[in-house]
């Protein structure tokens, strides 16, 4: 017999489960030890039912969105409910099992026992700096499989009943380039996995068990009621949009597509038609796909809603297996998100003319990834930089679009801080600062990218990187033009010079090599020509667009010493 349970006693549990959602994600980064992790944030943690629903999700990368329900449910159809015990730890970094991104991203997941069952499961995944594989980072943009790119786990038990698997701590240890930093990431994993076990078995004696899961059910079919409701409320049709991504590393083009539709109860985004598979490391998983889809489902639908796999249901991603975004073993995943995001791009941009409200121009879409090794000038110490790299965002409807912020895929995430970076690695930081190169011009201009200058300090230095939007730009829309381009280029010491370019593998820096990382602008919104004038002579005041380009682009006189702005049908 359902419990009958009044909607002040849902509400209360509900918040309860999003506030322990909180703790246990805050608590990972007051425990971890790598800066990708408690600088970055680049991880997310979140709570399911019995089952493996999620139920709530704390994101610091959106990249992850939803991610934890299907790494839970992969290792729950693995060993069986009935075979896993209270205190056990799983770990899970398979590309190609559910919850699957690249293997640097480790997950974890844990069962809540209350009264000798399961009342929930607990997740997390974060980004290791390094997972082994054959390179530094374990981040490669040359690997051909997946056993280059470092120690892959297929849903294997980290803990037993509370006592930790030593054999595959030390199989950990002797693979992966910074052991201790591993290590300790693994039990900031573990600890945090524990304070949200306690912090449920806490709110199941408070209110009891069956209370808390009828919440739990409640909670799930309020999301699906929701989002129904939403989707009535829109246009019904099919849309359709395809784009090629830079390439394949080899020169050879890639092909993403999409086909929406949207029904009163349905949204389906069909990839099929999509690029097959490839050799090089662009590949990505259909869990992931699914999570790029999920940034631009949840921005139609209600980007304020708890995330849980009730809002989820009407969701349906279709896609082939064998694609590059369904790809199958050995293919190497190491930059997935490469693929990942320009999915979810074609998406945004096929639904940004049906919601102009909620969806913008194109952005700077790749997370412009960089990873740096090499030893301390001064103490001589290993030291690894793993980092994204903000730009530009689309102008929208109704304003400019954001400047110098990461990538969708990234989302609540940040750069380690200069005096840190400084400290810790050996660089020297000589620049960082806005890329403002006027491009994005519109009604609302997009916003401007960033340069940041490395300075290599000491010899041997291994750069990687992967910039993707390096030869299509972000696509500007309502008549707003197009951003610009990411790129990086290597100055060298000598005086000589590489690129620009978008992708390298382990570039080798020495003593004053100076690395350029530069971000493209957004795309505008809205027709140029009928921007405010004293916007276009804030923006020359400020900056980000010329006198000349003012004139060009806005139609716009801007007095260089007044800023008084008159259009040119007005002189």
């Amino acid at each position: 017999m359902t419990k009958i349970i009044n909607s002040v006693t849902l509400d209360i549990v509900k918040d309860s489960l999003i506030a322990i959602g909180n703790e246990v994600f805050y608590s990972f980064a007051r425990t971890s030890m790598s800066p990708i992790i408690y600088e970055t944030l680049d991880y997310a943690c979140g709570i399911a039912d019995s089952d493996g629903h999620l139920l709530t999700q704390g994101n610091g990368a959106c990249g992850f969105i939803g991610l934890i329900s299907p790494m839970i449910q992969a290792v729950i159809d693995k060993f069986g409910k009935e075979n896993i015990k209270p205190g056990d730890v799983y770990m899970i970094n398979d590309p190609y099992m559910g919850g699957g991104s690249h293997l640097s991203d480790i997950g974890m997941m844990m069962p809540v026992f209350y009264n000798g069952e399961i009342i929930a499961f607990l997740g997390n995944k974060a980004h290791w700096s390094d997972v082994g594989g054959m390179a530094a980072g374990s981040f490669t943009t040359d690997s051909t499989e997946v056993f280059q790119e470092g120690l892959r786990f297929s849903g294997v038990k980290l803990m037993d009943s509370g006592e930790i698997c030593q054999p595959i701590v030390d199989m950990i240890k002797s693979n992966v380039r910074f052991p201790v930093a591993a290590e300790g990431d693994m039990w900031g994993q573990i600890a945090s996995l524990r304070t949200g076990s306690k912090r449920i078995i806490e709110l199941c004696e408070k209110y009891e068990a069956g209370t808390v899961r009828e919440s739990m059910r409640r909670l799930l079919d309020q999301g699906e009621i929701v989002a129904r409701k939403r989707l009535s409320e829109c246009a019904n049709g099919t849309w359709e949009m395809e784009e090629y991504m830079d390439d394949d590393g080899y020169g050879n083009p890639v092909l993403i597509k999409v086909k929406v539709t949207i029904t009163d109860d349905e949204f389906i985004a069909d990839y099929s038609g999509s690029s097959p598979q490839v050799v090089s490391p662009i590949n990505t998983g259909y869990t992931s796909l699914c999570a790029g889809a999920k940034i631009v489902y949840m921005s139609i639908i209600d980007p304020e809603l708890v995330i849980n796999d009730g809002v989820f249901r009407p969701l349906r991603v279709i896609t082939e297996p064998g694609s590059i975004l369904e790809c199958n073993a050995p293919a190497p995943t190491s930059c997935y998100f490469e693929s990942m995001l320009y999915a979810a791009d074609v998406l945004w941009k096929a639904m940004a003319p049906v919601f102009p409200e909620y969806l913008g121009a194109g952005h700077m879409l790749s997370v412009c990834a960089v990873v740096l090794a090499g030893n301390h000038q001064d103490t001589g110490v290993p030291f690894l930089i793993v980092e994204p790299t903000g730009g530009g965002w689309g102008a929208s409807a109704a304003k400019d679009g954001e400047v110098g912020q990461f990538c969708v895929g990234d989302g609540e995430t940040y750069n380690v801080p200069v005096e840190m970076a400084e400290t810790r690695y050996g660089i020297m930081i000589d620049e960082y600062s806005l890329h403002t190169d006027g491009a994005g011009c519109g009604r609302f201009r997009g916003g401007s990218g960033s340069v940041r200058k490395y300075r290599a300090m000491s010899d041997n230095q291994s750069f990687t990187a992967s910039f993707g939007r390096n030869k299509y730009p972000a696509w500007g829309t309502a008549g707003g033009k197009d951003g610009s381009y990411n790129y990086f280029e290597i100055f060298r010491a000598d005086g000589t010079h590489e690129g620009p370019m978008g992708i390298t593998a382990r570039a080798v820096l020495n003593t004053n090599d100076v690395v350029n990382m530069v971000t493209c602008t957004g795309g505008g919104y809205g027709d140029p020509l009928k921007r405010d004038v004293n916007r276009v002579a804030s923006d020359v005041r400020n900056g980000y667009i010329t006198l000349a380009q003012a004139k060009k682009d806005y139609g716009v006189d801007v007095d260089p010493v007044t800023f008084e702005a008159v259009r040119k049908e007005e002189n």
